[in-house]
């Protein structure tokens, strides 16, 4: 398993890193199958310690937490509790997937693009309908089953995940709705 720690305008020693390095280990080994690559990222925010650990699996799914404290240890001890509980919660289906995928997950490329924020009083109309691209990045849409996309979706605690579904041509969603069930996107089967 290969790691990658690193902090975001500030300097993490070699004591921090041996301890990511044995905490996420043994949390990885004990509930999930061959993990390939762990990045943890370290950066403060006012007077605070931000940790964000992102494990990929072997299965082509990601697990994602993320903690901030006063203290960067704790910052990373608290990133690591959720990350255990986030892959104890899933250590079954993550097995059931891995039997069933004889093959990692299949990623397409496509582009991501961040839209600048507007803000407009109630009674103004905006000057254009065209926003305005302030990031643009290279992005992965995995070919998943629809109950992988929803584990992926709860393990990176993401609104919503976009995929292409098995044997379909086409790209569907699945997100968390206001009253909390998953909503599903299948244009294939619109009538």
């Amino acid at each position: 398993m290969r790691y990658q720690i690193s902090g975001k305008q500030i300097d993490i020693g070699e004591a921090l890193q041996t301890h990511v390095k044995t905490e996420l280990g043994v949390i990885v080994d004990k509930y999930a199958e061959r993990p390939t690559n762990v990045t943890v990222i370290f950066s403060k925010s006012g007077a605070e310690f931000n940790c964000e650990a992102v494990v990929h699996l072997s299965t082509g799914l990601t697990a994602q937490a993320n903690a901030h404290t006063h203290d960067i240890y704790a910052a990373f001890d608290q990133c690591a509790e959720k990350m255990e509980k986030q892959l104890r919660r899933y250590k079954r289906r993550l097995k059931d997937h891995h039997s069933h995928r004889s093959e990692p997950v299949e990623l397409a490329g496509a582009s991501s693009y961040i839209l600048a924020a507007t803000e407009y009083e109630e009674d103004q109309e905006p000057d254009s309908l065209q926003p305005m691209i302030i990031a643009e990045m290279e992005t992965h849409i995995p070919t998943l089953s629809v109950g992988e996309a929803v584990m992926q979706m709860e393990l990176a605690g993401a609104p919503v995940v976009v995929f292409h579904k098995e044997g379909k041509t086409g790209v569907n969603v699945v997100y968390r709705r206001p009253d909390g069930n998953i909503g599903w996107i299948d244009p294939n089967n619109a009538n």
